[in-house]
């Protein structure tokens, strides 16, 4: 039978890899700079206009601060670019902040990290695809009311690419990464030399005013530090994303370390370009943007019915001359493309991170299986999930979007400078060489002004963001970090349940063995399954069926005895003709008269080729399952019976998602146990 479902999959995935060609799968610094690179290079395109929309709400007076945050966003990139690297050479293990915290501070403050990146990471790929929208918007305003189905359609093609695999992901994010860096340098080069040669470009917003909010607003003293530090911690968000080569470690070429460190080294050092020469763009050009353009003063029209052109979208517009030139269309496309595969980096920093917790046993296992492309399949698909419905129940704005953003990413920052500082006094305490000890002191300086800087900024962003929304990511890393430390405890506890004490106590065998075949009817499967109950030779062996038909009862009797069965044939009666309860009140105490008997249930079962089949027959063989397996010393056994319409089975069949890792066979396809018993 012609597999569709298959069929679909192969084209979306591709074909399954072996275990074996993991090593094809790591990444060259040319691939990894744009894989976990691409969320701060892009974060460049809102950056700026996050500061600008702030100061803004004070009126145009207070514009003159945007250098000076600017150049504060600067050298905290710088810090906490320097800080990562000695991380990445540090814990090259691929745990990042993670690893660092809990080795350092303990597995509560490590998973306060983890809890805070999951968070960050999902609201990665929400603020990122809801803003690479809004530049599309941007460029055809026609789609404005299409912005929540375009959104989710770009998580659902992210989605496709990054389960084929990390390799194939970047091969196909590299250009449009690397398109936006010229792109946007291009067009600083070119404005800051008109600038030089007296035509200073001008932005399509240069001339309008600004109504303050409110209106008759004159800001100073704590109210403008205020103004200032929420300008400031908007701006931060250029730093979202840096901590993802640290955690990504594992998928660079060998030398690990060494690649990583120069990848973050060149994305810090490009960034930090394109940041600067935007903003002083947006300076020169004499960008305007409000949080509302009804506060836009000078307007031509219906001010409810203009729409905003983005920052980089006004700037490309004054550089290469307008709305309709080349240059502009390349660069709002190559801004929307970059932005929505900047979610490309959560979907690489979250799968690596969760399968750690899930191997640390704080996340389900199934976190920690990869995929037939030797992807991390499950959490890909989580993320997708989750940020897919962030993005429907914010209508995929970006402004109501960024106050739940960058609290995860600070708070990892301190967290894991601080552990990187008592890492170095460890270090330090176990050697005595004069070179090794100046190089710990040296790294260990850049560490504690790394955590001393950003647990400032996380102050500053807890106390301008919180109550306007950042209270919900608070909110969900707390609920992440209680779930997390639940899960661990319940596979502590299991393993310790199942722990083996006493060897000799465990294989000691059960007194006696009683056999007990369920039987509806005389025909083929209730015979095979008799005749494989007595291969095992149990101490005792019996038949049971339920009456709920007192002929059909004795004429299975009157079948019985002229078959001649050796095997007794024990009928309840179940005047109110249930079938489940009566089996397992029976088997229940067969326990009760001897606890060191073990009872072992045959089940006749169908198995058929048709989905459709399924809805033909009840599902009692599946409720008896699941009641006679919460029985303790009751063992279920199901003796299948293949119909005709499943001789197609035997033909080979796509693997399960993770078969591949895990060395299992393909199952068969269409077939399948039909969870009934065998009954006419």
């Amino acid at each position: 039978m012609f597999n569709v479902t298959g069929l679909l999959k192969r084209l979306v995935i591709g074909r399954a890899k072996r275990s074996e060609e993991l090593q094809e799968t790591l990444l060259p610094k040319r691939l990894a700079l744009p894989i976990f690179a691409s969320d701060p290079l892009s974060s460049v395109a809102y950056a700026t206009q996050e500061i600008l929309l702030v100061l803004t709400l004070g009126g145009l007076a207070y514009l003159h601060f945007t250098p000076w945050i600017a150049a504060a966003v600067v050298s905290l990139m710088t810090i906490v670019v320097l800080s990562y690297r000695q991380v990445v050479h540090a814990y090259p293990s691929g745990g990042g902040s993670y690893e660092v915290v809990s080795t350092n501070l303990g597995p509560s403050a490590g998973l306060v990290v983890a809890a805070s990146l999951l968070v960050d990471y999902v609201m990665t790929v929400a603020v990122s695809v809801a803003s690479g929208v809004d530049n599309i918007i941007s460029a055809i305003p026609e789609l404005a009311d299409y912005r929540v189905p375009l959104a989710l359609a770009f998580v659902a093609i992210l989605t496709a690419m990054n389960l084929r695999g990390t390799r194939e992901s970047g091969n196909a994010f590299a250009a449009p990464t690397y398109l936006f860096i010229g792109g946007v340098l291009i067009m600083v080069g070119t404005g800051l030399i008109r600038y030089l040669l007296g035509d200073a470009p001008v932005a399509e917003s240069a001339r309008y005013g600004v109504t303050p909010v409110p209106a008759d607003a004159h800001l100073a003293g704590f109210a403008l530090l205020m103004l200032v530090l929420r300008a400031f911690s908007s701006g931060c968000t250029a730093l979202t994303g840096v901590e993802a080569i640290s955690n990504g470690v594992p998928a660079f070429r060998k030398p690990k370390s060494q690649n990583a460190a120069a990848t973050m080294v060149a994305m810090g050092a490009i960034a930090i370009v394109m940041f600067v020469g935007v903003t002083t763009l947006a300076i020169v050009s004499k960008v305007r943007i409000t949080d509302d353009s009804c506060r836009l003063t000078g307007l031509d029209g219906n001010c409810e019915s203009y729409t905003q052109r983005t920052v980089i979208a006004q700037i490309a517009a004054a550089v290469f001359g307008g709305e309709n030139s080349v240059g502009f269309y390349f660069i709002q496309a190559a801004t929307a493309l970059v932005l929505i595969l900047a979610a490309n980096t959560a979907f690489n920093g979250f799968p690596l991170l969760s399968s750690i917790l899930a191997q640390h046993r704080y996340l389900p296992r199934q976190l920690h299986n990869r995929g037939d492309r030797l992807a991390f399949s499950n959490g890909i698909v989580a993320l997708a999930v989750v940020a897919g419905l962030l993005l429907w129940g914010f209508q995929a704005n970006v402004t109501s979007l960024i106050h739940l953003y960058i609290l995860g990413v600070f708070t990892s920052f301190t967290l894991s400078q601080t552990g990187m500082v008592r890492h170095w006094n460890r270090e330090l305490r176990a050697t005595t060489d004069p070179a090794l000890r100046r190089r710990h002191h040296s790294a260990r300086l850049v560490n504690s002004l790394g955590a001393v800087v950003t647990g400032l900024v996380l102050v500053i962003v807890l106390a301008t963001k919180f109550l306007e929304g950042a209270w919900l990511a608070v909110l969900a890393a707390i609920v992440l970090w209680v779930m997390m430390r639940g899960i661990r405890r319940h596979y502590d506890a299991t393993a310790a349940e199942l722990a083996v004490t006493d060897p000799h106590e465990e294989l000691a065998p059960p007194s006696r063995v009683l056999g007990i075949v369920l039987v509806s009817t005389v025909h083929k499967p209730t015979l095979r399954a008799l005749s494989y109950a007595r291969a095992f030779r149990p101490d005792r062996l019996e038949a049971l069926t339920v009456s709920v038909d007192r002929d059909e009862a004795l004429a299975l009797r009157e079948r019985w005895e002229e078959y001649g069965i050796e095997v007794p044939l024990k009928v309840i009666d179940s005047p109110y003709r249930e079938v489940t309860r009566p089996v397992v009140e029976y088997v229940r105490s067969l326990r009760r008269e001897s606890p060191r008997d073990v009872v072992a249930v045959f089940i006749p079962e169908y198995v058929v080729g048709h989905w459709w089949e399924n809805l033909l027959h009840n599902q009692s063989a599946l409720w008896l399952k699941s009641r006679l397996l919460f029985t303790p010393g009751v063992m279920v056994i199901s003796v299948p019976w293949q119909l005709s319409s499943s001789a197609h089975a035997d033909r080979p069949a796509p693997r399960a998602p993770g078969s591949v890792r895990r060395g299992e066979p393909a199952h068969t396809t269409g077939a399948r146990e039909d969870g009934h018993l065998s009954r006419h």
